[in-house]
């Protein structure tokens, strides 16, 4: 029979659907257990302990079985492995991420700035792996790019940028929302960089003494030189002294060199501190600076209006804002976002040409008839450092869907009642002195141990009792971190929105007890 040149062919069938639901089903079977031990974990908190398991060489709890590098690697066993190993083969490797990983679902995990996710969390990264778009043109991520646009706007509205042109876009973590403003604060109050560089300029930039790291690593970055980042001292309580950001900017500008950005902190990293924003924005006014606030960790307090009116105080007053839900809020990682005044500004900043990439841009004749400057972005790789963009966006909007606004502002302010709770059972304890002073900032409790209320004379040892307690309450089921100290390294405990109190008198108990055992 003629076929004029073509054969037929039987058509091959697609059983994808059905690969996906058997692995799953069986993946599902992994992650729901591994979740309820932690629920069930926290019944026991309020003894000092979590659950543990015998049969394994370290210390295994709920939170983590902890084991040495080398211990851990040979137990994995990573080599890539030459023949497929299918559905068993993942399953089980699977079984062993989970049995070593550190379990942030325990409520004994008060170690860093964030802590466990939540069902909503779950499903929304499952939608964006089911998805696998990229969020840089409107093309190809119709959706998550209009629900990005309506999240950041939201946002930008929550803390009081009130100008027609004020949004956002997403980033992937705080130190990039830093890094990003930091990059459109030169463009836009120096347009000539962008193509010729910096030229004979020494530019500088101001932050407090605690804030955090990633503004030196940004000067890196842009070529600036670490050195750039000039120091600011802060006050007894950890804020940034306004009169010392301006006698340090005047003595920049005597020394010919070309200051143009403050980074205020929205909740430093070791106390908690909030910059007072509404007294270094008349600094930044007067020369001509952009002023910009690193609220990764603190800016969610915004969800509550009693915070967003004492601890943000003048934030609206910033050029731009950078806020990471996935620390306060129980997003998944990663969930940050860097807010502006006008995206106008970050538009002209960061556009460049890519014919092969920006067609459309998806605006429509009625867009393409306006001016410029007044079209909306919706190819939102053109604001961004990043082509390759996640849909992180829809995670906190699946978020905000799922439990209402009221539930983050009762979020935000059960974290502050329950920091206050352990900061009071630290008063009250006689081997305990803290270092934080109330009222909290924020959700971060620091203190040493000091038997019988009296702090040994040398930091040393006081930095390696803190250490070995620390590492002691990794076996008990809780996990919290140190910082250092004038008198040495002293306990951070990060608690959160979801603390139960009975977690917090079990960590002091634990504590008690650990140091009991090289009393």
């Amino acid at each position: 029979m003629a076929t004029n040149g073509l054969l037929k062919r039987e058509a091959s069938t697609l059983n994808r659907a059905d690969e996906v639901k058997e692995l799953l089903d069986a993946v599902q079977a992994l992650i729901i257990p591994f979740i309820r031990s932690a629920d069930e974990d926290a019944q026991t908190k309020h003894l000092g302990h979590g659950v543990s398991t015998a049969g394994h060489i370290g210390p295994r709890t709920t939170l983590v079985d902890q084991l040495a590098p080398k211990s851990l690697d040979a137990i994995l066993n990573l080599e890539i492995p030459d023949q497929r190993a299918g559905k068993e083969g993942v399953v089980e490797l699977i079984q062993k991420i989970l049995t070593y990983s550190v379990n942030t679902w325990d409520q004994g995990f008060m170690d860093k700035l964030y802590a466990s996710t939540n069902a909503v969390g779950l499903v929304s990264e499952l939608l964006l792996a089911t998805l696998n778009t990229n969020v840089h043109v409107y093309q190809v991520s119709p959706v998550l790019t209009l629900i990005e646009k309506h999240v950041t706007r939201f946002l930008a509205t929550l803390i009081g940028f009130t100008s027609p042109h004020a949004g956002g876009i997403s980033q992937p973590g705080g130190s990039a929302s830093n890094s990003t403003a930091l990059v459109i604060a030169r463009n836009t109050l120096y347009p000539s960089t962008k193509k010729e560089g910096l030229g004979n300029r020494r530019f500088t930039l101001f932050t407090s003494e605690h804030g955090h790291y990633s503004l030196e690593k940004a000067a890196q970055i842009m070529g600036l030189g670490s050195d750039a980042v000039i120091s600011v001292p802060v006050d007894g309580t950890g804020r940034l002294v306004p009169s010392e950001l301006e006698r340090l900017v005047q003595e920049s500008k005597d020394r010919g060199e070309t200051p143009f950005f403050v980074n205020a902190t929205a909740g430093t990293t070791v106390l908690g501190s909030f910059d007072p924003f509404d007294l270094i924005s008349p600094i930044c006014k007067k020369h001509n600076l952009w002023l910009h606030v690193d609220g990764s960790w603190g800016g969610s307090v915004a969800f509550s209006p009693t915070y967003l009116a004492s601890r943000l105080k003048g934030v609206q007053l910033a050029d731009s804002v950078a806020i990471t839900p996935h620390k306060m809020l129980g997003v998944p990682m990663t969930c940050s976002f860097l807010l502006g005044q006008d995206l106008r500004h970050f538009h002209k900043a960061m556009t460049l040409p890519a014919g092969y990439l920006f067609h459309s841009d998806g605006e429509g004749e009625e867009e393409e008839e306006k001016e410029e400057g007044e079209r909306e972005i919706y190819d939102l790789a053109d604001l961004t450092p990043q082509c390759g963009r996640r849909g992180d966006a829809l995670k906190l909007f699946l978020s905000l869907n799922y439990y209402g606004l009221t539930h983050f502002s009762s979020l935000i302010e059960n974290g502050f009642d329950n920091a206050e709770y352990l900061l009071s059972l630290i008063h009250s304890s006689p081997n305990l002195i803290p270092v934080s002073e109330s009222p909290l900032p924020s959700w971060q409790v620091c203190f040493y141990f000091a038997r019988g209320g009296k702090l040994e004379d040398d930091a040393k040892s006081v930095s390696k009792t803190t250490e070995k307690i620390a590492r002691g309450l990794i076996g008990r089921g809780f996990m919290v971190d140190f910082a250092p100290g004038v008198k040495g390294k002293f306990f951070r405990v990060v608690v959160n929105g979801g603390t139960k109190r009975e977690t917090l008198d079990g960590l002091v108990k634990g504590i008690e007890d650990v140091a009991g055992q090289f009393a």
